[in-house]
């Protein structure tokens, strides 16, 4: 339930009518009476009564305490269980006109809820709501929380079985033996001539399809497209999952992913190659990403190392003149002194020839700096990337939803065509569409010289390389078969055509584009308007010139706020009652508080471990994934659990999706925990700047990111505003992805 109300929504949803004030009887006991008034506005506005007291935001109980003239203290009286309250509720349901739910709705509802399953997680909310949704428009008050646990367990297995059925039948008996043929161990043979053998002998194809893409090289490149290429020939149907929540397709691919070949061939047939099947589909579109992914990134790498390459050797023969100005001075004073003197005997004296070979040379370089950068990212392209670039444009297929991206269409098409011509031009007779693909800066260098009236083949692929990174990165052009840069009207819903007006209404958007572009042009004009008259007289931005003649808007650091005069007094305090704690027993203490082991769930179908067990080998996984112990260190001081069972741990029970949950579950209990005289009711944060901190691929959250070369994870610094007058600020490290 909400636990932030305004007070038009307070008024809205749980003022008490009239005929409402007298179904709390006016004999009854106060706490009575404020209990009933809650279960009854709660039944009003959600079709269910709230499990716990706890549920119902504060703000709610002295709201309603208000109307029926009661302090909000008795609220907390009496005990909040179903047996005490079981004559209200019957009252309560009477007068709304529900009914109990009976065992003959069990099959209706399951049956209703197994379409609608969207993931394999049992708790997942949108599938309680739908149930929720569901029984409340047939006036059928919800089960306690384990029976609707056992229908939901129930739909998402009757869900499973039909999954199962319906992708088994779509798949060709030609499919079945390639995807069987993915988990048939081969072992590596050694040559004789005394290689040493592999660590590894034993190896499956399914674990090299299951390993992921490194740093940008050309041997990375053709590993990727080998993969690729090994997926497209197993003939998985195109609309395989296309109908099929991702969520659900993700749930059999952790499957697949995390059982061994020997697990996976004891499956029956079909189930085999449904979770085969599941776990190649996404791996097909994850490496058409990566591959998108490696030529955007060329595009991007080439330019920036040729520019840092030149700015490097000009930086050795070109020396920076200081005091142009006097010098200038000194030369228009001489000058004018004595106009017929002769250079040597009048100019040199005043500034040396050395300093004015100075001056030119400086000048000279930046004048050609731009030109020799374009001649060097030409070269690096042809002598490196040349050679694999054609073969990605080969294996991914690009298409446009606008006939404005034609000439890139046109161009890509051109380049496939004259992919084998070792001619340095295209033939006169092929027209190669040069607008809209070849910027201004690079004309000169794709007519050729040599050649009049030719095209210069590198640096016309260079130029559609670069323009087809612009265009991938908005999605004006996609790639078919990706899943990021796919199509960008399978982003949408698919009935979004039948439903337009509802979608738009909760966007609360116009469904006209001119009047949505009018507001958007509206709000820019005013925030720029309010830039352009406070700019001037803002003290603390000024308006500077680079060297290159551009303009850049520069911001003084802000001032540091005091620091809370409560700070000092909290830290000697804390320190004092936990003097030498570890960050494992802060762990282990935030889960026995919050329970967030609880979101991680074995990807499997059962789960054999007792509770204390999963507990404990979740908390060293966790620690040890989290803080690049590793594993290994983790079960090295001689307990009970061996690095073989933390495995086991890390490979069925921890995701991404399932950590991100857990994350949300500690958050959720801070801001719950908190104070609302001391830190207010926002739920909100400013985030400062970032710090990259290094990471073993190993941990969930670490990516491979360009801009710093390397693994890691980012720290954000959030800072939130207090608006107690005894404490200003708090921050705190959020460990978080970084932003694609």
């Amino acid at each position: 339930m909400n636990r932030a109300w305004y007070p038009d929504e307070l008024t809205k949803y749980w003022t008490l009518a009239p005929e409402e004030r007298k179904l709390l009887g006016s004999n009854t006991p106060s706490a009575t009476q404020l209990s009933t008034a809650v279960l009854l506005k709660s039944f009003q506005l959600e079709g269910r009564f709230p499990e716990r007291r706890a549920d119902v935001a504060g703000s709610v109980v002295v709201y309603l305490a208000s109307q029926i003239g009661v302090p909000p203290e008795v609220y907390f009286d009496g005990d909040w269980s179903e047996r005490t309250q079981r004559r209200q509720r019957a009252r309560i349901r009477e007068y709304c006109g529900f009914r109990s739910f009976r065992s003959r709705d069990e099959s209706g509802l399951v049956g209703w809820l197994s379409p609608r399953v969207s993931s394999l997680n049992l708790q997942a909310e949108a599938l309680k709501a739908a149930a929720y949704d569901h029984l409340r428009l047939r006036y059928i008050e919800p089960p306690g929380p384990d029976r609707l646990r056992r229908l939901l367990g129930m739909a998402v297995r009757q869900c499973e079985e039909q999954f199962v059925k319906s992708t088994f039948a779509q798949l060709s008996p030609q499919t079945r033996a390639a995807l069987d043929a993915l988990v048939k161990v081969r072992a590596i043979e050694n040559d004789a001539d005394g290689e040493q053998i592999p660590l590894f002998p034993v190896r499956s194809d399914l674990a090299l399809i299951k390993e992921g893409v490194g740093a940008v090289k050309v041997e990375t490149v053709l590993d990727e497209i080998a993969k690729l290429n090994q997926l497209r020939a197993l003939g998985l149907p195109e609309a395989l999952f296309r109908d099929v929540p991702a969520k659900l397709v993700t749930g059999y691919r952790q499957r697949a992913a995390t059982e061994k070949p020997r697990e996976l061939r004891r499956h029956q047939l079909a189930v085999r190659s449904t979770l085969l099947a599941a776990l190649c589909w996404q791996r097909e579109q994850e490496i058409t990403d990566d591959l998108v992914e490696l030529l955007i990134h060329i595009a991007h790498h080439v330019g920036v190392r040729a520019e840092e390459r030149v700015n490097a050797e000009l930086m050795k023969y070109v020396k920076k003149v200081m005091g142009k100005a006097r010098l200038l001075y000194k030369l228009a004073k001489a000058a004018t002194g004595q106009p017929e003197g002769v250079i040597r005997e009048v100019i040199f004296p005043v500034v040396s020839q050395e300093t004015l070979e100075d001056v030119i040379r400086e000048a000279d370089a930046d004048e050609k700096q731009e030109l020799q950068v374009k001649l060097v990212t030409r070269a690096a392209y042809s002598h490196h990337y040349r050679r694999i670039v054609p073969v990605l444009l080969d294996v991914l297929d690009f298409q446009s939803n606008s006939e404005r991206d034609r000439p890139a269409m046109e161009a890509l098409a051109l380049l496939k065509k004259h992919r084998g011509r070792k001619s340095p031009v295209f033939p006169y007779s092929e027209e190669v569409p040069l607008d809209g693909v070849v910027n201004e800066a690079w004309q000169d260098l794709v007519k050729d010289d040599k050649h009049a009236g030719a095209v210069n083949r590198i640096s016309y692929e260079w130029c559609v390389l670069t323009t087809l990174r612009e265009k991938l990165r908005c999605k004006e052009l996609w790639v078919k078969g990706g899943r990021r840069f796919r199509n960008p009207d399978e982003d949408l819903p698919q009935d979004f055509e039948t439903r337009r007006h509802e979608y738009y209404a909760a966007l609360h958007q116009p469904l006209e584009a001119k009047v949505f572009v009018e507001n958007v042009r509206s709000k820019m004009e005013a925030a720029l308007a309010a830039l352009n008259s406070g700019l001037p007289t803002n003290p603390n931005v000024k308006i500077a010139t680079t060297k290159k003649g551009k303009g850049r808007i520069r911001l003084s650091p802000l001032e540091a706020q005091p620091e809370p005069p409560n700070i000092a007094a909290l830290t000697a305090a804390l320190v004092q009652r936990w003097p030498m704690t570890n960050l494992i027993d802060v762990l282990k203490e935030t889960e026995l508080r919050v329970h967030f082991a609880e979101a991680f769930r074995s990807t499997g179908t059962r789960e054999v471990l007792r509770p204390e067990v999963l507990q404990r080998r979740l908390l060293l996984c966790l620690y040890g994934l989290g803080t690049n112990a590793g594993l290994k260190r983790m079960c090295s001081g001689g307990g009970d659990d061996t690095y073989a069972d933390l495995q086991y741990i890390r490979r069925r029970y921890i995701t991404k999706e399932q950590l991100r949950a857990a994350i949300a579950r500690v958050c959720n209990a801070i801001f719950q925990i908190r104070d609302p005289d001391l830190w207010g009711e926002g739920t909100t944060a400013c985030a400062s700047d970032s710090k990259k901190f290094g990471a073993w691929d190993q941990n969930l959250i670490t990516e491979w990111h360009v801009r710093y070369g390397g693994p890691g994870i980012m720290i954000y610094w959030h800072v939130e505003k207090i608006r107690s007058a005894s404490i200003h600020n708090s921050s705190r490290p959020l460990r978080r992805k970084w932003p694609r």
